[in-house]
């Protein structure tokens, strides 16, 4: 079998240096969208290096590198990278993310859950610098076909449904033609957003964007609108990926404010509001 599940929850963690500086920084937000308007001082917290913000959901490509797709490398594991879908994404935060840093980060697959016809791994990362831990991030990855090995299913990993009432806020962003082509910049060189061939083997028509992008957009859009453009106040973000979101795409994002927490729905309204993410903002500390 292409997983082999005692040898890859057995395989010992694995540790990478990281380094960034604030260009990383500003390109990561260009490539979520941010800089729109490019003189709005609201964008410039985002792109210029003397007011520099840093979103929290950075920390998901710091330093670079195969990021999640780093559970595929883990001995045990051999699948076909087109039948890969990244399915969820959780970030605890527990100092601000500096705008420059080193650090290490230490990954290992903790589960391997039996989906029926799919495998689901969870590739969980632990990030520190010489001060202590900065963040720690649990990467969800599909694996279509890899099921039906007699595992366990594990929790649904949908997060806390938003309150039953409208929206408090919706707003809407677009999605460039080259945002993919943009947000690989990063790290992510998944052919998956780039090459229609590949697109095509994993059962798309075209490239899609990068779920872990359209993260970013909507953690942007959840502090820009409901935290006061305060990034200091994201303790966590969770996030299941319930669709594809495409290159030309605008997107919608439903708010919810509930306590503390942000609840966010993101949709495409040009394809019948079809759902492409559900999240939550939790621990969002008043200002």
């Amino acid at each position: 079998m292409p997983i082999d599940v005692p040898r890859v929850l057995g395989a010992a963690p694995r540790t990478r240096h990281l380094s960034w500086d604030d260009a990383d920084v500003r390109l990561y937000h260009l490539g979520i969208g941010a800089g729109v308007p490019a003189t709005d001082p609201a964008e410039l917290r985002y792109t210029l290096e003397s007011r520099l913000h840093v979103l929290p959901a950075f920390a998901t490509v710091a330093g670079g590198g195969p990021g999640v797709l780093a559970a595929l490398t883990v001995p045990g594991v051999d699948v076909d990278l087109a039948a890969v879908l990244h399915a969820g994404h959780r970030l605890a935060v527990h100092r601000p993310v500096p705008p420059r840093g080193r650090a290490t980060a230490t990954s290992r697959v903790t589960a391997v859950y039996d989906k029926g016809g799919a495998a689901l791994l969870v590739l969980r990362c632990e990030t520190a610098d010489d001060d202590g831990p900065l963040w720690t991030t649990e990467a969800d990855l599909h694996v279509r076909g890899e099921g039906g090995f007699g595992g366990g299913r594990g929790p649904s990993g949908v997060p806390e449904g938003a309150p039953e009432r409208v929206p408090d806020r919706i707003v809407e962003r677009p999605v460039r033609e080259d945002q993919a082509l943009l947000y690989r910049l990063c790290g992510d060189r998944n052919p998956l957003h780039a090459d229609p061939e590949f697109a095509a083997r994993a059962g798309f028509d075209r490239p899609v964007l990068h779920g872990l992008c359209t993260y970013g957009m909507a953690l942007k859009a959840v502090v820009d609108t409901a935290l006061g453009g305060d990034v200091g106040r994201v303790r966590s973000y969770g996030a299941r990926f319930t669709g594809p979101v495409f290159p030309g795409d605008t997107l919608r994002f439903h708010l919810w404010e509930d306590g503390g927490d942000v609840h966010v729905t993101v949709t495409a309204p040009g394809r019948g509001d079809a759902p492409v993410l559900t999240g939550a903002v939790s621990g969002a500390a008043a200002p």
